[in-house]
Order: C-alpha cells, then sequence, then structure tokens
C-alpha cells in the first residue's frame, strides 16, 4: 500500500477512511489521539476541541457515556490532503437506550499524514434494540461485515 499521506487517491483515501473507523472502535482515546497533530482543530457538534489532551479529554467522556459503541465510516470524496465521510453508530446510554448517530465530517491533513483538522456534524436517532445493525462483537469491524451502502444507510 502506498504512504497514507497526501496527496490522496482513491486507495489511501479509502485507506485512511477505514484506519480512522477501526481507531474509534478500539475506544482507546490515546491510541485515537495520535493520529491528529499535536495542534489539531476540532468541531464536533457544538464543542471545540483543540490538541491532543483535548481529544483524550473528550473522546474519554463520550464512550463513558455512548456505550457498547460500534461505527462505520464510508469515504464520500477527496481531495489533495483532504477526506470527507460520512458515518453512522450506534450506541446506547447507562439507561439502556439505543440510538444510531449518523453524521459527516471533513478532515484534513498535514504533509505528514497527521489529521490537523476534523469538522463533524451529527444526529442522533432513538432506536430499538430490535432496530440495531451492527452487532459485531466490541472492536474492529469485520471485514465481512456490512458497510452503510451495503444498509441503504
Amino acid at each position: 500500500m502506498a504512504n497514507l499521506v497526501p496527496p490522496f487517491n482513491l486507495e489511501t483515501a479509502a485507506a485512511k477512511v477505514r484506519m480512522a473507523e477501526d481507531g474509534w472502535n478500539s475506544r482507546d482515546p490515546r491510541r485515537v489521539s495520535l493520529v491528529y497533530t499535536a495542534d489539531t482543530q476540532w468541531r464536533n457538534r457544538a464543542e471545540i476541541v483543540t490538541g491532543r489532551e483535548e481529544v483524550v479529554a473528550f473522546l474519554s467522556r463520550k464512550w463513558a457515556r455512548e456505550l457498547d459503541y460500534r461505527l462505520i465510516k464510508e469515504l464520500w470524496a477527496y481531495t489533495g490532503e483532504r477526506i470527507a465521510v460520512r458515518f453512522a453508530y450506534e450506541w446506547h446510554d447507562d439507561s439502556g437506550n439505543w440510538f444510531r448517530s449518523y453524521g459527516n465530517e471533513n478532515w484534513q491533513f498535514n504533509a505528514e499524514g497527521l489529521m490537523a483538522r476534523r469538522f463533524a456534524c451529527i444526529n442522533d436517532l432513538p432506536i430499538t434494540d430490535r432496530d440495531r445493525k451492527f452487532h459485531w462483537p466490541l472492536g474492529r469491524r469485520p471485514d465481512d461485515h456490512p458497510g452503510l451502502s451495503d444498509f441503504g444507510l
């Protein structure tokens, strides 16, 4: 595989998206933070996050609240040092209420392939346990598990 640095092509952009999905599905805030620049800038919903330490704090809060989190990301578009993705993830709160959260992210990378900017818009849809579609064991989504387009999401 080619080096995963800009400028991206279809293969490297898709690999970046899958690597991001795998990282987030690990639910390991320190591991995830290492793919961002030290001074990364995020807008996640209405929250502004700056720098790796804030990323770790943000993700720690997120995964303490969003239990049994399972995420699927899909490449939407790419050019130069930018990638756009769409995603959906399923999770439940501490009362057992399930949700599917849908969103879009815009990413910008530096020359070393670290993400410098991330902008995410996310909407939450309450679902029932029987409406869930993401049933793999916690962790990395298996390669043969359907993606978003396969589900029509």
